[in-house]
């Protein structure tokens, strides 16, 4: 007896369809970080759809610079960014896989001078104090999401995932 008979199943989203349910969770690898090492984290990725993987949410890419993890953190912002994200996309595509990109914004637990928050209070885990967010910075960190939602699309990703937990900027306010 399968305990878990719908698996390996197709499963129809309507807008797209995976070739199964087995889902890889978003983990930051490092290579998202440097438009050098994009062949890489393609090759890495393609070999989890060729493993079977239906689908795929890369590591926290953020909106810009204030959304940063940490200084060179990897972002999605301008057009040019997506001809590196074409490569990921592409090669999980060739292998018969789907790959959404997470959008993540660190609000208070980035790790650099140039941090937001909608309460303004300093995180215990960097020593930076974040710039108190007014509703033009909010209205501004909406339109990031946003601009890159629509450039992830542009770059061939099929869905994204934006963190919204683990105490990062969605979930501070």
């Amino acid at each position: 007896m399968n305990k878990y008979p719908h698996l390996l199943k197709p499963l129809d989203l309507g807008f797209t369809s995976i070739k199964n349910r087995v889902l890889m969770g978003s983990m930051h690898t490092g290579l998202e970080d440097r438009a050098k090492s994009y062949q890489k984290l393609a090759h890495y990725f393609a070999q989890r759809a060729e493993g079977q993987v239906g689908l795929i949410v890369t590591g926290g890419i953020s909106p810009n610079i204030r959304a940063w993890t940490a200084p060179m953190a990897g972002f999605l912002k301008y057009r040019f960014q997506t001809k590196r994200h074409k490569l990921v996309t592409n090669a999980v595509h060739q292998a018969d896989g789907k790959i959404c990109m997470q959008i993540l914004h660190a609000g208070r637990y980035g790790y650099h001078p140039f941090i937001l928050s909608p309460s303004g209070l300093q995180s215990p885990i960097t020593p930076f104090k974040p710039k108190l967010m007014q509703v033009k910075d909010i209205e501004k960190q909406i339109m990031a999401f946003v601009n890159t939602a629509q450039l992830a699309q542009e770059a061939g990703y099929d869905g994204v995932e934006i963190m919204g937990s683990e105490g990062y900027l969605i979930n501070q306010f």
